[in-house]
């Protein structure tokens, strides 16, 4: 590895290395959950003698691929690290006792692990060990990085996305039902990637009659080896045809969630066709979604998009499931007083508006990507 040169190793040269590793960090997006995306970058005399990132489930974690790249060079050097290190056995020995076997001198952690097994005793092992331990910097971007992985461990809850594609006057479809497509071909491939980026994708009875989707991400180039998400339907009354795409397509059981009152024999055709079917409570003659998302959650899931018509839209939102919001926007207008919105429902009043925060705007392709979290 060539080393790379940077500064004299000030506060700002310090950024400067950690968003380094923040940007290593993210490559692993889709690949290494239940596990948190973390990155590390090793730095002596100024440079970058070693770097890495947890690049899949299983395999070694980023403290240990820089490692291995800066060789000899880590002893007295300082490591940059997204997440505090871990200190006890997983999948993958600690990487505290791989920092301390290098000789390192100094750790960087952007944040604390809330995970109980680390939460601080990564830093506290360092420490003993007589490593300087920090952490701290960077903590926001960290924490943004990783905001599914520490909600989950948090609260056992599934992060939450809503995506939706619209025109620039707010419809997802025209007055006709038309809806294919609304957005570009980059932006519906930046639409596939979020999917692989989730553990799971999440839609209503409705999306899957109307519009018939796979749901899957069908990544390609660079994209591929991203795992492909469960896929999941609200479908209270089992009305999920046994021909549909979602199960067709199925290289992973989908779940259908249903109520009580879902007919027993639909229930045992969509499972005959693939489908796990769950008995879920009721709430409204609809299935709950908190619910939902806690079983999911319970089974491992950190993260769920919802693709959806505007009526479940609403439901995720009126139920205060909703942490993140990613919607496109289309240079069109199609008008019509019967087009469909991406959030339906009874709607709320200005005074109680949902406000979404920390927004972000960048243009992909043609459209527009605006994306924030979802505050009160």
């Amino acid at each position: 590895m060539r080393p790379a040169r940077r500064g004299s190793g000030g506060p700002t040269d310090e950024a400067a290395w950690m968003r380094r590793a923040l940007r290593l960090a993210s490559r692993g997006r889709g690949r290494t959950s239940p596990n948190p995306m973390v990155g590390a970058v090793i730095v002596k005399g100024g440079r970058v003698v070693g770097e890495g990132w947890h690049r899949e489930l299983g395999g070694p974690h980023a403290e240990v691929n820089a490692l291995q790249a800066a060789g000899g060079a880590a002893r007295g050097a300082t490591v940059y690290v997204t997440l505090e290190p871990c200190c006890h056995w997983g999948r993958t020995p600690p990487c505290t006792e791989a920092l301390i076997g290098a000789g390192v001198a100094r750790v960087v952690a952007a944040c604390r692990d809330p995970n109980p097994r680390v939460n601080g005793k990564g830093l506290a092992a360092l420490r003993a060990a007589g490593i300087s331990a920090q952490v701290g910097l960077l903590e926001a971007e960290a924490q943004e990085l990783n905001e599914a992985y520490l909600k989950h461990t948090a609260t056992g809850q599934p992060f939450v996305a809503l995506k939706a594609a619209m025109t620039l006057d707010g419809k997802i479809a025209t007055a006709a039902g038309e809806s294919k497509w609304i957005t570009g071909e980059r932006a519906r491939a930046y639409g596939r990637r979020l999917r692989s980026w989730h553990d799971a994708v999440l839609t209503g009875v409705g999306t899957v009659r109307a519009d018939d989707p796979e749901l899957t991400a069908r990544l390609r180039g660079r994209a591929r080896g991203g795992r492909e998400p469960l896929r999941v339907a609200a479908d209270s009354r089992a009305r999920t045809p046994p021909t549909a795409r979602l199960l067709v397509a199925a290289s992973r059981a989908p779940v259908i969630a249903v109520t009580e009152h879902a007919p027993a024999a639909r229930r045992r055709r969509l499972e005959a066709a693939g489908a796990q079917v769950w008995v879920l409570p009721s709430q409204g003659g609809r299935v709950n979604l908190g619910a939902l998302l806690e079983r999911l959650g319970e089974l491992g899931v950190q993260s769920v998009l919802v693709e959806s018509g505007g009526t479940l839209a609403a439901a995720v939102l009126e139920a205060g499931l909703v942490d993140r919001v990613y919607f496109f926007v289309a240079p069109r207008l199609v008008g019509g007083r019967g087009a469909l919105t991406p959030i339906e429902g009874e709607g709320r009043a200005l005074s109680q508006a949902w406000e979404v925060e920390r927004i972000r705007v960048r243009r992909v392709g043609e459209d527009l990507l605006i994306t924030g979290r979802v505050g009160g």
